[in-house]
């Protein structure tokens, strides 16, 4: 991708904002119906209830288990549904196969919408097509900013990995690092490898790509352990999930190595680690907000037929860098879990 992080972000500074206060209007509508359950479970972000009718949406990810990232993105689609008086319906699979086969079953309960991520593009492409001749609408969240137009959605709200990536190399580049680990837990998942490939692209260094099992965490820590052992000129490791960044932490210290360590995605540990300084600094692309404004926006086209972004541009929710100078300002949040 060519167009620099600067002339992106310009860009979406716009839909960001028109998306932000959306959600700021929809916050004053009341209504005693639906939602306490979810409400609830969402830490109690939502406010005011809409006097729509019921609608359900199915929520499908290519979540991991035991991956603290999506809890986030639940929440703040929890969130939403309350408000909206929407039932969520939420499903996960990392598989892609696995993935296509829960879109199906939402088109066969004909959801009246849908909200999906498109981590394995080619593995969603089918099923998401029978989504949209269905006549049901479907957004994309989180991954697949490359694919969501191609496939007929919507809308899509989320991060620009590559723009992330080669942000994250730049600022490797002025903290003077020389060679970058970029630690992958699930080869094949196409945001993943675009974020390592835009750190290689922004950085003035030497990256390599580093591939981990990112479901059986004792296997990530030795897999890292032994490539600082074998590799001690590596000083910096930058991993792609806030769990695989804590266990890349401990894989230093066992390692001997002197390598530093920053990741994409934060969690509440995360953000203590990097008050407490075993992490540098983490990218934020705002799951919460993601989980949100995918519902939200469903709701908005039932019954508004609104197109965030006008249905040909994302809404960009990131990315955002925490480290000690600003992570005080996330931390009430993360404690919440909804940063």
């Amino acid at each position: 991708m060519n167009r620099s992080l600067s002339s992106r972000s310009r860009r979406f500074t716009v839909l960001v904002a028109v998306a932000a206060s959306t959600v700021l209007a929809l916050a004053g509508c009341s209504s005693n119906s639906g939602g306490k359950k979810s409400e609830e479970s969402a830490g109690g972000v939502s406010a005011g209830k809409a006097t729509t009718p019921r609608m359900t949406i199915a929520m499908i990810t290519h979540a991991v288990p035991g991956d603290t990232f999506w809890d986030t993105i639940r929440k703040g689609a929890q969130a939403a549904a309350a408000k909206d008086n929407v039932k969520l319906v939420y499903s996960s699979d990392p598989n892609g196969g696995n993935q296509a086969n829960l879109v199906q079953n939402a088109i066969d309960q004909k959801v009246d919408g849908i909200a999906v991520t498109l981590a394995k593009p080619d593995a969603m492409k089918g099923t998401v097509a029978k989504a949209v001749r269905a006549g049901i609408p479907v957004v994309g969240f989180n991954s697949g900013v490359d694919d969501w137009q191609k496939q007929g959605l919507l809308q899509y709200f989320g991060q620009d990995e590559t723009v992330a990536g080669e942000a994250v190399g730049k600022k490797l580049s002025s903290l003077g690092a020389k060679k970058v680990a970029c630690v992958i837990q699930e080869q094949g998942q196409v945001a993943l490898e675009a974020r390592c490939a835009g750190v290689k692209k922004g950085f003035s260094g030497t990256t390599e790509n580093l591939f981990v099992n990112g479901a059986d965490m004792p296997s990530v820590k030795s897999t890292i352990t032994a490539k600082l052992k074998q590799d001690p000129s590596i000083d910096y490791v930058v991993t792609l999930a806030a769990p695989v960044a804590l266990t890349a932490t401990q894989a230093v210290s066992d390692g001997g190595s002197k390598a530093k360590v920053a990741t994409f995605d934060l969690n509440k540990e995360l953000v203590k680690a990097i008050q407490g300084g075993s992490i540098e600094f983490a990218v934020d692309q705002q799951p919460y907000l993601q989980g949100y404004l995918a519902v939200d926006s469903l709701w908005l086209y039932k019954n508004n037929g609104n197109y965030s972004g006008g249905g040909v541009a994302p809404v960009l929710t990131g990315p955002a860098f925490v480290d000690k100078s600003n992570v005080e300002a996330v931390a009430t949040f993360a404690a919440k879990g909804t940063r």
